[in-house]
């Protein structure tokens, strides 16, 4: 262990422990707009109640979730004070309209909508959560777009010893930032719908609230079907940027060793890095990798072999991180669909199995999402910016084993502790149900 992989390692908690909560903030914030829409346009006070109860589950998640992305910026002064120095310019750019413009708005019409119950109209209420919704998501945007430079930088110079920016509109219009931001969104919305899913089915197992959890069920399905089947499209998209952005990220995925035209696809494959090739392959099919990546079955896929060893990202984790999460991602569009095919047909308390197992894969879209991340982080390396910076250049110079290891074991306890918090109170409000009777806002979302 030296400065660079304790520094590396202290992010990746950070970034991996707050991203627990991203994806539900992204999504829940649209699907109790949904629901409270829904109230304002047929005044039933069954989706008032589901805001209501969603909307406290929401709230918790978020609060957590603010806690634990503060802390990670704090890093790149303290712990890549190098990183900060050479990009900072570029890098900060897009972090600063996340704080000042989406974060802004985001926490101001969060405050109106969980104190403004019966304080103002329904539909500027209403209005108000669609707007955190809105905020919610740009923020994730001027994030991905910041990350997505990173991976892929444009609208720069290199001068004065430092990357300078000199295209902002290259910046907010990279293609791999936007496509990294379609696919996390509607990750995203793949956790929230099966969060709401999962929960709706533990309460029809024990019988109750029926008509409010199977109203519940029905539109996380629908949300959850639509958002697993974009994840994929987008991510075909996605994949195919990277195929010609950062070509040995992309053969570390499917495990390409030696470049080849007319590249297939291996259904089972599993690497050997020590001895840069294949332990097992099987079940080709034909160009399929090169069509994928270029749309053309004869294009070559440039092999792992071709680049430089210290080039190279670690295959093994990028690899199998890759195929688990395509296969939760087919998952995921099988159970949404089934849920969706038993709930229209009010057939979901004849199957109560299935229903006990949507409650076990709440986690997986959780995982699912670190999987992407582990994918896209990991398969970036050695370079913190691609092509122009490398992770080991990146730290700051200064730092202390000491006061890394310090930070570390900090942030892992304080993590620690608010994951618990998290998980505790999650729970405890969701085995809980929803208020039975109409309640005002000082009520709504006591503990």
């Amino acid at each position: 262990m030296d400065v660079l992989t304790l520094s590396r390692l202290q992010f990746a908690i950070t970034s991996m422990f707050h991203f627990i909560f991203v994806p539900l903030t992204l999504g829940l914030s649209v699907l109790v707009a949904m629901m409270e829409t829904r109230y304002v346009l047929t005044g039933n006070e069954m989706y008032k109640r589901m805001t209501k109860f969603w909307g406290k589950l929401f709230l918790i998640n978020f609060a957590l979730g603010v806690v634990t992305g503060i802390t990670m910026e704090f890093q790149f002064g303290m712990n890549w004070a190098e990183y900060s120095r050479y990009v900072g310019d570029i890098f900060g750019a897009p972090l600063a309209i996340e704080a000042t413009v989406a974060f802004f708005m985001e926490s101001v019409f969060i405050g109106v909508w969980a104190f403004g119950w019966e304080k103002v109209g329904k539909r500027f209420h209403a209005v108000s959560i669609w707007l955190v919704a809105l905020a919610t998501n740009l923020s994730g945007l001027w994030i991905l777009l910041a990350n997505g430079w990173m991976q892929h930088p444009v609208g720069y110079v290199l001068r004065n010893g430092r990357a300078e920016m000199v295209d902002f509109m290259a910046l907010i219009t990279n293609p791999f930032g936007l496509l990294k931001f379609g696919h996390q969104i509607v990750s995203g919305y793949t956790v929230a719908g099966f969060f709401v899913m999962g929960i709706s089915a533990y309460h029809l197992l024990k019988a109750r609230n029926r008509e409010f959890f199977k109203a519940s069920f029905g539109m996380a399905a629908v949300f959850a079907l639509a958002a697993s089947i974009m994840v994929g499209v987008i991510g075909d998209f996605h994949a195919a940027d990277v195929a010609k952005t950062q070509p040995a990220k992309f053969a570390a995925m499917e495990a390409v060793w030696n470049s080849c035209n007319n590249a297939p696809m291996h259904l089972i494959a599993f690497p050997d890095e020590k001895n840069e090739c294949n332990l097992v392959t099987a079940l080709p099919v034909p160009g399929l990798l090169s069509f994928l990546a270029f749309h053309d079955t004869n294009a070559q896929i440039r092999g792992i072999t071709s680049f430089p060893k210290d080039e190279r990202p670690p295959v093994l984790p990028v690899f199998l991180s890759f195929r688990l999460m395509v296969g939760l991602g087919t998952l995921f569009i099988l159970l949404s669909a089934a849920g969706l095919f038993l709930s229209k047909n009010g057939l979901l308390e004849k199957y109560p199995l299935f229903l006990k197992l949507l409650v076990l894969c709440i986690p997986l879209p959780y995982i699912a999402n670190q999987l992407g991340w582990i994918v896209s982080e990991v398969g970036r390396q050695p370079w913190i910016v691609y092509g122009i910076m490398k992770t080991s250049d990146a730290v700051s110079k200064s730092l202390e084993m000491s006061q890394v290891i310090g930070s570390l074991l900090g942030f892992t306890l304080l993590y620690g502790l608010l994951g618990f918090v998290d998980i505790y109170l999650l729970a405890k409000f969701a085995r809980k149900g929803p208020e039975e009777t109409h309640v005002g806002a000082s009520n709504a979302f006591r503990n």
